[in-house]
């Protein structure tokens, strides 16, 4: 059984649609981070920067913080959405990590200077507008040439895009003038378990 910790966010939702996809039992913890649940000691022995998601594994009694790092774990423990082949795995893991190196946080400080900071900070707005979009050029570029981020198959690194680019598209940051990226991002918005995995972080907030 995984023992799923999280709520609502863009690396919840990765976590959340990873389940969903490879259909192994889990029970969703929601920690509330407006209540302090994230800072208490019981969490922070979990999750040591007292962020969400985390999961712990009660069957191989491992727990792993960190989203890119629980994709690759479970991954890697069920033979699934991370290829065996070299070249398709490196792919997808330098997509997995370009996700959380160069998307993550540049969409991360966008979302706190236009929407979330009392004064608003033009310089600062423009320039996570622009470095945003020169993130979505390039994995438009990219998508160009193939379906999805590894190749022909849908991986661990199109869940990992999917969280921030889904919020993206919830809060109008806009980004179908990339045809590309917008095409990928339709695809990937109507497989099954993403549509679940991204209403369950909400179902539990309001639990």
């Amino acid at each position: 059984m995984i023992e799923l910790y999280t709520t609502a966010s863009p690396n919840g939702f990765k976590i959340t649609i990873m389940l969903e996809e490879i259909q192994i039992p889990y029970n969703l913890n929601h920690i509330k981070i407006s209540n302090g649940d994230n800072k208490t000691k019981d969490f922070l022995k979990i999750s040591p920067h007292g962020r969400i998601p985390v999961i712990k594994d009660t069957e191989a009694e491992i727990t792993v913080f960190e989203s890119a790092a629980i994709l690759q774990y479970l991954a890697e423990k069920t033979g699934k959405l991370l290829s065996k082949n070299l070249k398709t795995r490196t792919q997808t893991l330098q997509w997995l990590m370009f996700n959380s190196a160069t998307l993550a946080p540049l969409l991360g400080q966008r979302v706190n200077y236009e929407l979330f900071e009392d004064e608003k900070i033009q310089l600062a707005i423009q320039r996570y507008q622009k470095l945003s979009n020169e993130a979505f050029t390039t994995m438009d570029k990219h998508l160009a040439t193939q379906d999805y981020f590894a190749g022909k198959d849908y991986s661990i690194a199109d869940i990992s895009a999917f969280g921030w680019m889904h919020i993206c598209q919830v809060i109008d940051f806009k980004f179908n003038q990339h045809p590309h990226l917008w095409r990928w991002y339709q695809q990937i918005s109507k497989r099954k378990a993403v549509v679940k995995g991204i209403s369950l972080p909400n179902k539990a907030m309001s639990a």
